[in-house]
């Protein structure tokens, strides 16, 4: 099968999802200038470099009581400040809860029944209990082709690492099995795993 977007696909749903997977997932969690938290997953989300390290995240939809963006764009361009946190297997119900579309006035962390915890680095909460977090600080927000396409970029001042995921000095995802995004409504976890040297090593 062969299709060009701008012609449509013909199917029931849209196979792009699908065709790139598994995506990590990006929890989210920001404020506003006046204190008013937000947390929402974002499966285009990935690391972009190592020195200094570099997050992305992609947004691509709309709130009616936002201008042309989502909530956790719309506080990044006010503060300047953001944090990834990690979905673990365990807390997909509660990821999942904060992807509904509320008020820019309601918490998601109170909505999802999780506890914010005060980053160290930059102004905002991280999600208690992560596996991991990532407080950054804005580099720049990039407008892509398309209704409210933004992609988001950000360099990691603070590095949150749970202690039961240490293993023999070394962050093992096998602890905390992290969930992944795939097409559709579909999700996944990470819970094998092979090593694999490249040719010159």
């Amino acid at each position: 099968m062969f299709y060009r977007p701008k012609d449509g696909h013909g199917l029931p749903h849209n196979p792009f999802n699908a065709i790139i997977t598994p995506r990590p997932i990006g929890w989210i969690s920001t404020q506003d200038s006046s204190g008013n938290r937000n947390l929402a997953p974002y499966s285009f989300f990935n690391a972009v470099a190592y020195v200094p390290p570099q997050v992305m995240f992609a947004s691509t939809g709309v709130k009616p009581d936002q201008d042309g963006t989502k909530d956790s764009v719309s506080n990044i361009r006010e503060t300047g400040m953001f944090c990834v946190n990690i979905v673990e297997y365990g807390m997909l119900d509660a990821m999942n809860a904060t992807s509904a579309s509320l008020a820019k006035s309601e918490d998601e962390f109170d909505k999802a029944g999780l506890e914010g915890v005060a980053c160290n680095t930059i102004t905002g909460f991280r999600v208690a209990n992560a596996p991991a977090s990532l407080e950054c600080k804005l580099t720049q927000i990039f407008q892509l082709p398309g209704e409210a396409n933004f992609t988001v970029f950000g360099e990691v001042t603070g590095v949150h690492m749970r202690d039961d995921c240490m293993v023999e000095g070394l962050f093992d995802v096998r602890t905390f099995k992290p969930l992944s995004r795939l097409g559709y409504k579909d999700y996944s976890v990470v819970d094998n795993i092979f090593s694999l040297n490249r040719p010159d090593e």
